[in-house]
């Protein structure tokens, strides 16, 4: 058994935290000391895991609650929404980084940003040795082991959504006349 302040300290939680938990039914300590200390036993701890778990991924307490009230048929579903609101937080945020970095580029009294764009990208790997079909191959072996990431990566390099749709389209189809490397 373990006290609030124990349980506290074991999730790096405030115990003030743990009292809210408690007022909203999200997690009550088993038991009671004969002091009338709150008692949290392994089952506590279990819980108290799973809610730190989900809080990690950036579940709202609510759904925490609903999810562990539940048979747990709605994770699937909470987790895939909290993923698609991660993606459209990370697109907003690599549109404001392409902007910023637009904007940096307008003022040359600024200093320099550490961002590579297209031809930068393009330079080094010339520089490593590698031809327009070698980077085409890149691409497409890219595409084919990780979409997601591919489709980061060429948002990172400020590329335009016509292009990269252009780049992953003949990556998909292992096309070798893409009529750009990036």
């Amino acid at each position: 058994m373990l006290t609030i302040s124990q349980l506290a300290r074991r999730f790096g939680l405030s115990r003030s935290t743990l009292l809210y938990y408690d007022s909203i039914g999200l997690l009550s300590p088993s038991s009671r000391s004969p002091a009338n200390y709150r008692l949290y036993s392994d089952d506590d701890i279990r819980r108290m895991e799973i809610i730190d778990q989900y809080r990690r991924a950036g579940l709202p307490l609510a759904d925490i609650a609903r999810l562990l009230a539940s048979d747990g048929g709605e994770l699937t579903e909470l987790l895939e929404s909290r993923l698609r609101t991660l993606n459209d937080e990370i697109r907003g945020l690599r549109y404001q980084q392409k902007l910023i970095v637009r904007l940096l580029r307008n003022h040359d009294a600024l200093p320099p940003v550490r961002h590579i764009d297209k031809e930068g990208w393009v330079s080094i790997l010339r520089a490593a040795g590698m031809n327009d079909a070698d980077m085409e191959r890149w691409h497409v072996e890219f595409e084919r082991q990780s979409p997601e990431a591919h489709q980061d990566f060429l948002e990172s390099l400020g590329l335009d959504h016509s292009e990269i749709d252009r780049i992953r389209d003949w990556s998909r189809s292992s096309s070798t006349e893409p009529g750009a490397t990036a």
